[in-house]
């Protein structure tokens, strides 16, 4: 993947590494599991698994721009409910998200997600930013490994890395965490987003 943010050069992107991610930590959750913390400090891993079923039919929808109650309702509006099936319901809910996004008619214009406006090219970044730090929040709270593959850490660090053209975008994301700027690439976005890197369920 290209990316040239000093040009402002739009980034060329793929969510299936991030949404593959995702789906590859799914048969390692217990469903004892789910009810413990994660870095998000009002989920559980039953409310993070809920959440990314949101999010992954909501920015779908935004993509193929299918707008209505999927894109229009806050993130913030209730807390997220997980469904039955969700293990067999959430990769294909991915592919779809996936393939969504490859359809170059998706970033051309406006569409919507979050019940937010805004243009096709920055959804799809928002998107895969969700992919990559909640797919990061999911491995850490069920102890697996998550690695993700750094076009999509690039492109997660900068959209959440402020400049004087663009100020850090409002997101569910709180005060970035210093971390070393030599730090490893997940690190960097993990604390960008207002999570400590060596985040531990016991913390």
């Amino acid at each position: 993947m290209d990316m040239d943010t000093q040009n402002g050069t739009t980034p060329t992107l793929d969510l299936e590494p991030a949404a593959r991610q995702i789906a590859g930590l799914l048969d390692g959750i217990e469903d004892r599991s789910l009810t413990d913390p994660t870095p998000c400090p009002d989920y559980a891993v039953r409310e993070l698994l809920a959440h990314l079923v949101g999010l992954t039919t909501a920015f779908r929808d935004a993509g193929r721009k299918n707008l209505g109650p999927t894109t229009d309702t806050s993130p913030d509006a209730a807390l997220p409910v997980l469904p039955e099936g969700w293990r067999e319901a959430l990769p294909p809910l991915l592919d779809e998200l996936v393939a969504a996004w490859r359809d170059p008619a998706a970033r051309q214009g406006m569409t919507r997600a979050g019940g937010v406006d805004l243009p096709g090219e920055v959804a799809a970044m928002v998107a895969l930013n969700e992919l990559v730090i909640h797919g990061w929040d999911l491995a850490r709270s069920t102890g697996q490994k998550y690695e993700a593959d750094e076009a999509s850490l690039r492109v997660s660090l900068a959209l959440m890395t402020p400049n004087d053209d663009s100020p850090r975008l409002g997101q569910p994301f709180g005060p970035p965490v210093p971390v070393a700027a030599d730090a490893p690439l997940v690190d960097r976005a993990v604390g960008m987003s207002g999570r400590r890197p060596d985040w531990q369920p016991g913390d």
